[in-house]
């Protein structure tokens, strides 16, 4: 009889994958703002351009997913050590930027054009983005960011 212990087994699917799901969206609290996310976004855009290692460790979510345009991801620590190590953002100018908030997380959505040096390479992006910020705390964090290329025309 493998029915039966298919069904179990399949019943305790069902139970434990939402529950884990929901113990993992309660690892923040509070409700976020859109002022607070933007506020956090303009901040991370500055600190990347001085190359603000301490900001950046504390703005940066320890379980941030970073997906850049080029289809490479990124942790945390390995974000920071590419930026550490040659990637450097010059200029960074968002644009039809909207912020969406749902408890405590802040989804914002717009175009990017940014200056960038890769490896001595220069290079002038232009983006569709989403970023990601939950509140945490007192504090909000970069959690995710995903970005794609706009074609020129």
């Amino acid at each position: 009889m493998i029915i039966k212990p298919l069904r179990n087994t399949l019943f305790a699917c069902l139970i434990l994958v939402p529950v884990t799901a929901v113990a993992k969206a309660a690892e923040c609290d509070g409700a976020i703002t859109a002022d607070e996310a933007l506020k956090a976004e303009d901040a991370r855009y500055a600190a990347q351009t001085k190359s603000d290692f301490d900001a950046l460790e504390r703005l940066y979510g320890d379980d941030l997913v970073y997906v850049h345009s080029s289809a490479v991801v990124d942790s945390k620590a390995s974000y920071i050590d590419r930026q550490r190590s040659g990637l450097h953002y010059h200029v960074i100018r968002p644009s039809d930027v909207k912020v969406r908030v749902f408890g405590c997380l802040a989804i914002i959505t717009g175009r990017g054009d940014y200056e960038v040096t890769q490896n001595g390479q220069d290079s002038s992006p232009h983006l569709l983005f989403t970023a990601i910020w939950a509140k945490r705390g007192p504090n909000v964090q970069f959690v995710s960011w995903e970005s794609t290329p706009i074609p020129k025309p």
